[in-house]
């Protein structure tokens, strides 16, 4: 059985390539137009029969929760993406894409793994969180920190697969498995950056060649650009038809790293979280850029009329706290390590301003050591006086703790600066009618009460520190 399918996929590959040499020989005649290959019916029927052998082993695996899924998806061949499969949402569906040309090069285990793959993407919810990140990481990076978090769970990969071991030989690193997405996010992004030497705040003004429609090779730089195409759809609508399919696929019992996959996915409320928000908009802050005659454009040096760049100014940032009440000191702590963890990626400036019916403290810090105890409250909360504030400041980015208790309206509308709000684990909604920004939800973070020194029983004992991080 094996060898027939083996001898079906290599006499289809062998069609569809010369189909492929006719159209390249008929494009390069009618240079300019936008051609479609034209691949015979007969042909793509022999391709979606083979994808059907691959899908009814998935339902016949033990793991059949990816057979079910598939099965969901709408499926298109396409000859322009750079990897043998790969998954959007359109038109409220998942479509899984196949580039036959990579996809015929596989045995069936590996065109299952593929399969699994996009899957996997889907539910780890990568489509989503890639559209966040890109503002400030490069399409490698991201590209890469994500195939190495879903690979880890699939055998029988393709041999230039993103895996965890190729990437440390790669770039010289030392990842350590069983880390986040972001952990690994960061880590290559900085390798990325060092070896490139890239100047600073280039623009890349390299051009797609128009000739490149047709993919022959896999391109990691490459993979998920299908991501761009998916429909615009809200967080909480694209998780709430995630959560469907994933529960009209559960036909059997599923291995536990599915199921941590898709308990996560059940109780995500369908938007990112704030932190995410913060890296959006620091890295649009922050890359702005200005010309300069004193520097040759990088990707064009020859060109001596194209100005180079030079990144932008310092990033003002003001951190409002609401002091009435609303916001433990162990929430706003926790928020600020990770605010800090997020700016002290960037050239920036943090100011403090403590508020409750009015401004009672402003100052400036520049790490967490620099944080003062609250100043105590006098009363109940005011958005208006921090705005009013702003406006005549020099700001670019106004993040705002609060449980939401305020105004209905704002007579001082925030000016040239953006606004996040976050609302405390309290709180439910922001009383303002138009907040002027965009509205997240802060972790709840228990109170700790003191504890005893555990030194002794870590060292001698059991510890969950080596464990897989969910």
């Amino acid at each position: 059985m094996a060898g027939y399918f083996e001898e079906q996929v290599e006499e289809l590959y062998q069609q569809i390539t010369e189909v492929i040499g006719s159209f390249t020989m008929l494009k390069a005649q009618r240079a300019g137009e936008k051609l479609e290959v034209p691949l015979p019916e007969e042909i793509k029927r022999a391709f979606w029969n083979i994808v059907d052998q691959v899908s009814l082993t998935l339902i016949e695996d033990k793991e059949n929760f990816y057979g079910y899924f598939l099965f969901q998806m709408l499926r298109e061949i396409r000859f322009d993406v750079s990897s043998p499969t790969a998954v959007s949402f359109k038109g409220a569906k998942y479509v899984i894409y196949f580039n036959p040309l990579i996809f015929l090069k596989l045995n069936i285990k590996q065109m299952a793994t593929s399969i699994k793959h996009e899957i996997l993407h889907v539910l780890s919810m990568h489509l989503q969180r890639a559209e966040v990140l890109k503002e400030r990481y490069s399409t490698l990076a991201i590209n890469m920190a994500m195939d190495i978090v879903v690979n880890k769970y699939l055998d029988n990969l393709p041999p230039y697969a993103t895996t965890l071991n190729m990437v440390n030989l790669h770039y010289d690193l030392e990842l350590e498995p069983y880390e986040t997405f972001e952990y690994y996010l960061n880590k290559i992004q900085i390798a990325l950056d060092l070896q490139e030497e890239d100047e600073e705040g280039e623009e890349d003004d390299r051009k797609e060649d128009e000739n490149q429609a047709i993919k022959e090779e896999y391109d990691p730089k490459k993979t998920h650009d299908i991501w761009e195409e998916a429909d615009d759809v809200d967080e909480k609508t694209l998780n709430a038809f995630t959560k469907k399919q994933v529960l009209s696929a559960q036909k059997s019992e599923i291995p536990i790293y599915l199921g941590s996959m898709i308990a996560a996915l059940q109780n995500s409320q369908g938007e990112l979280p704030w932190q995410l928000y913060l890296d959006k908009l620091m890295g649009r802050l922050e890359s702005q850029k200005k010309k300069t005659i004193t520097r040759r454009n990088r990707r064009q040096p020859e060109r001596l009329d194209l100005r180079g760049h030079l990144r932008g100014h310092r990033v003002e940032i003001a951190i409002a706290i609401d002091i009435s009440g609303s916001i433990s000191n162990e929430e706003f702590k926790q928020a600020m390590k990770e605010v800090f963890q997020i700016v002290k990626q960037y050239k920036h400036a943090v100011t403090i301003i403590e508020c409750d019916q009015e401004i009672r403290r402003v100052y400036e810090v520049k790490s967490i050591k620099d944080l003062k105890d609250r100043f105590a409250s006098q009363g109940g909360t005011l958005f208006n006086p921090v705005f009013s504030y702003l406006n005549k400041k020099k700001a670019d980015l106004l993040v705002y703790f609060t449980d939401g208790k305020g105004e209905q309206a704002l007579k001082n509308v925030p000016r040239q600066y953006k606004v996040l709000w976050v609302l405390s684990g309290r709180g439910e909604d922001l009383s303002l009618d138009k907040p002027y920004g965009i509205i997240k939800k802060l972790k709840k973070v228990e109170v700790q009460e003191e504890q005893p020194d555990m030194k002794d029983v870590r060292n001698g004992g059991y510890s969950m520190n080596n464990q897989e991080p969910i």
